[in-house]
Parts: C-alpha cells; sequence; structure tokens
C-alpha cells in the first residue's frame, strides 16, 4: 500500500476531474485498486497495517460509489470547486421545472390510485429520460462551460427526479409482488 490514498477521488483512479467519466475504466481501475488494499491481503500484517488496510479499502470503495453514480460525481466535484448544491437549504426551482414536479406528482399520485402499472412504467421512462437530459446538461455545464452555479441548480433537479424515480419504482414494485 505505498500509493497515495489521500489524494481526490479521480486522481486515485488515475481519472480526468470531469463529469463526464468513461464508466469502463472507473470499474477497471477501481478493480485493480481495490485488489491491491483488499483487507484479506493484510490478515497477517501487524494491526496497525491492517486497520490502515481497512481504511484505504473504505476510501477506495466510497470513492468508487462517488464517481460511479452521477448525482454523487457532480455534488463530489462542485465540492472540489467550492461550490454547495445547497440542496437542503435551497429549494427554489424554475417555475417551469415546478410545474413539471406536479404534474409528476399528480402523474404518480393517479397510477397509484388506480393501480395503473403502464402509466407507472410510462412515468418512470418519462423521468428516466429527463435525467439523461439532466445529466447532458452537467457535462456541458460542468466540463465545458464551467457553469458551476448552474451545474448546482441541476444537480437539485437531478435529486428531485432521483426522489420520485424512487417513489414510481416502489409503486411499481409495490403492484407487482
Amino acid at each position: 500500500m505505498n500509493s497515495d490514498f489521500t489524494q481526490d477521488y479521480f486522481a486515485l483512479f488515475a481519472l480526468p476531474q470531469r463529469f463526464a467519466l468513461d464508466l469502463a475504466l472507473l470499474e477497471r481501475n477501481w478493480r485493480a485498486i481495490a485488489a491491491e488494499v483488499h483487507p484479506d491481503r493484510f490478515a497477517s500484517a501487524p494491526d496497525a497495517e491492517r486497520r490502515r488496510a481497512l481504511m484505504v479499502a473504505t476510501r477506495v470503495n466510497e470513492a468508487y460509489q462517488t464517481l460511479k453514480k452521477p448525482i454523487s460525481r457532480a455534488r463530489y466535484l462542485l465540492s472540489l470547486a467550492g461550490v454547495d448544491t445547497q440542496e437542503e437549504t435551497n429549494t427554489s426551482m424554475p417555475a417551469d421545472f415546478l410545474m413539471l414536479q406536479m404534474e409528476w406528482h399528480e402523474a404518480l399520485a393517479d397510477a397509484k390510485a388506480d393501480s395503473d402499472i403502464e402509466a407507472l412504467e410510462k412515468l418512470s421512462r418519462e423521468i428516466q429520460s429527463d435525467m439523461r437530459e439532466l445529466e447532458t446538461a452537467l457535462t456541458q455545464g460542468i466540463d465545458h462551460e464551467h457553469d458551476l452555479e448552474g451545474a448546482a441548480v441541476l444537480v437539485r433537479k437531478l435529486r428531485f427526479l432521483e426522489k420520485i424515480e424512487q417513489d414510481t419504482g416502489d409503486a411499481i414494485e409495490a403492484l407487482l409482488y
């Protein structure tokens, strides 16, 4: 364990510090590093070295989980640049997005009330499509335009979509099982 595991998550995996990532390369690099630092490799080492191996393995896994998911990767990139997404404190959104929120909530409530699996699946597909659009906008905002404040708004939007997609998925699952 001679590598420097105190570096940022992108450097840890030898990746460029940007939103658009080669996820296959991230996974390959994670697997290689995880194998190198796995605590089982240090089972017969002194106690302090075993504890360090566990801490490093935990950090490597945390870094992988953060970079693997678009919303957490965006949050992390913004935090590296000193930008707080203010997800807990700033609930202001553009009026058109607020209208969409209301429409999605109504569609979800109606589909749940009617036990309409097709409507729920349609809503889920629409939300997933909107999530992909936001991820594309994050790539543009973070990687190309360097509009970090705008990207923070996109993260808040994506977080909302993530929540309603989870609620929709839960409703589908409840009807199927």
